[in-house]
């Protein structure tokens, strides 16, 4: 218990929400809301940028790092919400964006901080590379009147890239963390890290520490200042270039990754009604440090990346979940929320949570997935999935016994009670089925297998168990047979078995 408590993010339930979409009240409506969170099972709520900005990258543009926007309310209504979600046995960790700020921030017109942006006197052929919103851009370099020089932006062209090599700007960062883990916070959501560390000119490789370095001097910080803090890291790369992120094999760097290539991966399997591509993804996936962890997600708050599969398996899955060119976002990625992408069957819907809360990880719910809410196609870009969280919606479900909040619930309940999911070895059983995904944990004795049928048909597979198997879901039980445990599985359908040893 002792040494589970200390690393409490391994069976979290990480809730992410932006406040202005999530209550018109701001944090003052967040914080009356908090009840819904903690009924739905949430363990930690991960805030988007709730700082001052200049409004034009939906808070991603921040023009004060040590306050509220004024819209949301106070240091006392932020406040007010983390103690709120405490009372709840609930963490608070927020998104750290310090990669870029907004051109509109003050450091970036006072000429004793130059430095701590990154200029050139042309833009350079030879610096980073690859237009990350080439819908809007078209260099990575923007000329400004006031200084006479290019500023890199990694990003739009108002939000000029800070110079990280500089060992002020890396001192305002700790700072800044510092500041809100005094408040209250549990730790940070690391924004696009790999272009947080990347070095801007090629000869800062030979003249600078590795970038890695200060990653872990951030995380060292970190845990000086609280002991239980984390960094959840936003790094899309394969698997063998993410794992640099936590640390040279001790866990010193980034606490969890988000799991994009096996995220990924369980779109085309789900597009092709076959278990395989996710099958190999996991298989293929190494093991984190030992106090380290993947985070799992079915949606976050950004266009639903599929950059990592190749050109054609990309294609399956937007000819399945979004074929018009409307539903697409630069060639690599979906607009669109779960419940438009299955055109609501709510049989899927459920079996793609429930693979959520099975799969080795740390699941992390985006706002709105609990009552099925669905994307808004007339809002530009990213800001279709980032619609009002919809309370009428989630107060009807919240009695409706065969609700999808309810549902949710139900799963979240279960993964708490199932810590071979977070902490246990993971095994992928074979049924001779390629259309059902069937997988087993052990920890410390104990063993959950979870069984899917990613298919519209009714199928019946033998899993592999040497003991009786008790439905975690339904109370029933499933006797062993020599040829495993025969299980019925209607379409889309979904089993929870906790192995019973007589």
């Amino acid at each position: 218990m002792i040494r589970t408590s200390d690393v409490w993010w391994k069976n979290a339930v990480l809730y992410c929400l932006d406040v202005e979409t999530f209550s018109s009240e701001g944090f003052r409506g967040a914080t009356e809301r908090i009840d819904h969170l903690h009924a739905l099972g949430v363990t930690c709520v991960w805030l988007m940028p709730f700082y001052p900005t200049a409004e034009r990258d939906d808070g991603y543009d921040i023009t004060d790092f040590y306050s509220v926007d004024p819209r949301l309310g106070s240091l006392g209504d932020f406040v007010e919400f983390v103690r709120a979600a405490r009372d709840r046995g609930m963490r608070v960790i927020a998104d750290l964006v310090v990669n870029h700020t907004s051109d509109q921030h003050p450091w970036f017109h006072d000429p004793e901080k130059r430095d701590w942006y990154v200029w050139a006197d042309e833009p350079q052929s030879d610096g980073p590379q690859g237009i990350t919103f080439p819908d809007k851009e078209n260099s990575l370099w923007e000329y400004s009147e006031e200084v006479g020089k290019y500023y890199l932006h990694r990003f739009y062209k108002h939000q000029p890239d800070l110079n990280v090599s500089n060992p002020q700007v890396r001192d305002e960062i700790a700072r800044i963390m510092g500041f809100w883990m005094e408040l209250g916070l549990s730790g940070f959501r690391v924004d696009a890290v790999p272009f947080l560390l990347e070095h801007n000119d090629p000869a800062d490789a030979v003249s600078l520490p590795d970038p890695h370095d200060y990653l872990t001097d951030l995380r060292a910080f970190l845990n000086r200042r609280n002991g239980e803090g984390v960094l959840l890291g936003e790094v899309n790369l394969p698997y063998k270039d993410t794992m640099a992120f936590y640390g040279q094999g001790v866990g010193d760097e980034l606490t969890m990754c988000f799991d994009f290539v096996g995220m990924q991966a369980m779109y085309l399997s789900l597009a092709r009604r076959s278990s395989g591509p996710l099958v190999k993804a996991l298989q293929e996936r190494p093991e984190p440090p030992r106090d380290g962890h993947w985070a799992t997600f079915v949606r976050n708050h950004d266009e639903l990346t599929l950059d990592k599969l190749p050109t054609d398996e990309r294609q399956e899955v937007f000819d399945a979940f979004g074929p018009e060119k409307s539903m697409q976002l630069y060639g690599r990625g979906l607009r669109r929320r779960l419940p438009g992408m299955l055109d609501g069957d709510q049989r899927r819907i459920r079996m793609v949570y429930s693979l959520l809360f099975t799969l080795p990880g740390t699941p992390v719910l985006f706002y709105g997935e609990e009552i099925g809410l669905e994307e808004d196609l007339s809002l530009e870009g990213r800001m279709a999935v980032r619609v009002p969280m919809d309370w009428d919606a989630a107060g009807e479900q919240r009695h409706d016994p065969e609700s999808l909040l309810v549902w949710m619930r139900l799963m979240i309940a279960r993964y708490r009670e199932c810590p071979e999911l977070a902490w246990g070895t993971f095994q992928v059983l074979d049924t001779g089925e390629p259309r059902v995904f069937a997988h087993r944990a052990d920890c410390d004795g104990g063993s959950v297998i979870a069984v899917h049928n990613l298919s519209d048909q009714e199928i019946t597979v033998r899993v592999p168990a040497e003991g009786v198997l008790a439905d975690l879901l339904t109370g029933g039980r499933v006797k062993p047979a020599k040829i495993g445990a025969k299980v019925d599985l209607a379409p889309y359908d979904c089993r929870w078995y906790r192995l019973m040893r007589e």
